[in-house]
């Protein structure tokens, strides 16, 4: 048990219990103590198990693995705590990743499972509704937005992933409040669902002829990495905009193999990591402990942090891309990526870069939601639980969520022939009032080299950076 600070245990640390089960798959269930911890105890128990038995994992020691999981699940609940459902997801995201190495077994198991377009648009939606995350990008891009285009008589603006109605008809109400009247706004809509398309053209045109602003939706059924430029009928004399949100790091899959044939970086040993040091007892928040006691207790494999002009000019599929869009002259792009490094070669690296991000997401939903919400159930295991799952259990193609942080996007964008726009105080404002206005606590917005980053507590979560064409400059 957690003893108080100063006095002693006969009870081994969490590792060195873990360890011991380990060791002896003969043990069997494990000491009922485990049940009756409270629930900062049980955090802290669990998170250096989960580390240990993704070790395992990392390692191929299947059977050590097994016994890691079956304790861990004793634990974990995807309607607990907030440590109890992250462990809920990252210990199946193992357990998928492990069924992969039995591809028939894994394929069965998962023959009869339905993806549905609706639902992932539904929990999208629903992560809209209950976090701020994406209204504050979406205020951010437009204010960024309204600002490029002053003085404009006709703005196309090209959205990557066209699924959410609110930012647009935002927009659309901003530029009917201009001084010198609304200009004639062309959206192109890009997502891969045609109906999602069709209920976005019927939302932002009903707005437009309310607010009486000559309006027309573009539709492009396809997917980012299929998208054929020209059908964006970028017109002479248009001002261009692009908007991407939580887009760009798609690309980066199709890039994965060469990467891996050219790197020297990749190494077998480089997916386990050493724990060390005590098991520490004084109270300190989730962050704290993962900051302090996991993070800092191995050394990350030498790709993680990199951002070299190797690693980013041997990106051929996002380099096409972003040259592809460069071509058109946007007076303005804005992008908001995921503010942490899930694009490592180490399954390691990107099992604790994630423990630290989604933590402090299943923070936020703890902080504002009531854990019975069957809403906040839908995003954590929808959405949450399915990106967690995609950094952990697939590789190649498969792993579409290849988040990275802005000192990788920046000069991968600059190397694209984009010069960056400071995003303005106006907008960091509008994105405080938003804050303010719905009552979120705990959220906060940082200025760092012009771009803006949003924050739980002072976890950077997003980041959303403004870029253009460089004859604008």
């Amino acid at each position: 048990m957690v003893q108080e600070e100063g006095s002693s245990s006969v009870t081994s640390s969490p590792l060195q219990f873990f360890s011991m089960m380990s060791l002896s798959p003969t043990v069997g269930s494990p000491y009922p103590w485990l049940r009756e911890l409270k629930s900062e105890e049980r955090g802290l128990y669990l998170i250096q198990l989960l580390v240990a038995c993704a070790n395992h994992v990392a390692t191929n020691s299947i059977e050590n693995a097994n016994i890691g999981l079956e304790h861990i699940s004793l634990l974990s609940s995807p309607d607990g705590d907030t440590m109890q459902r992250i462990a809920a997801y990252f210990t199946e995201a193992l357990a998928d990743r492990m069924l992969k190495s039995w591809p028939g077994l894994h394929k069965a198991l998962n023959s009869t499972k339905i993806s549905s377009i609706s639902e992932q648009i539904l929990v999208q939606r629903l992560f809209f509704e209950l976090c701020p995350f994406l209204r504050l990008s979406y205020v951010i891009t437009n204010q960024a937005i309204l600002e490029a285009m002053e003085g404009e008589k006709v703005v196309h603006i090209i959205d990557l992933n066209s699924f959410e109605p609110a930012q647009w008809i935002n927009l659309l109400q901003l530029f009917s409040a201009r001084p010198e009247g609304p200009p004639h706004l062309r959206i192109t809509g890009i997502h891969e669902q045609k109906e999602v398309l069709e209920q976005m053209a019927h939302r932002l045109n009903e707005e437009a002829e309310k607010l009486d602003i000559p309006f027309q939706f573009n539709p492009i059924a396809s997917k980012l990495e299929n998208l054929d430029v020209e059908s964006l009928r970028v017109k002479t004399g248009e001002a261009l905009a692009v908007s991407s949100v939580l887009q760009l790091h798609t690309l980066l899959a199709f890039d994965d193999e060469m990467l891996r044939r050219t790197s020297p970086l990749v190494s077998k040993n480089s997916n386990s990591i050493s724990m060390q040091g005590g098991f520490h007892t004084k109270t300190r928040t989730l962050g704290d402990f993962l900051e302090k006691d996991v993070i800092n207790a191995y050394s990350p494999s030498p790709d993680s942090n990199s951002s070299s002009p190797l690693s980013l000019a041997a990106s051929p599929k996002m380099v096409t891309f972003l040259n592809a869009l460069w071509s058109l002259s946007p007076k303005l792009m804005v992008v908001t990526e995921q503010e942490s490094n899930h694009n490592g070669f180490s399954l390691m690296d990107r099992i604790m870069e994630a423990l630290t991000f989604y933590a402090a997401l299943f923070d936020c939903l703890e902080s504002t939601v009531p854990r019975g919400s069957i809403e906040r159930q839908k995003v954590e295991k929808m959405l949450l639980g399915e990106e967690i799952k995609n950094i952990i259990a697939c590789e190649g193609v498969e792993r579409k969520e290849r988040h990275e942080k802005l000192e990788k996007w920046i000069p991968r964008l600059e190397l694209s022939g984009f010069g960056r726009v400071p995003l303005s105080y106006h907008g960091m404002l509008q994105a405080t009032r938003l804050l303010q206005s719905y009552g979120y606590d705990g959220y906060k917005i940082k200025e760092e080299n012009g771009c803006l980053v949003i924050c739980w507590q002072n976890q950077p979560l997003y980041s959303v950076s403004a870029w253009r064409f460089r004859r604008y400059s």
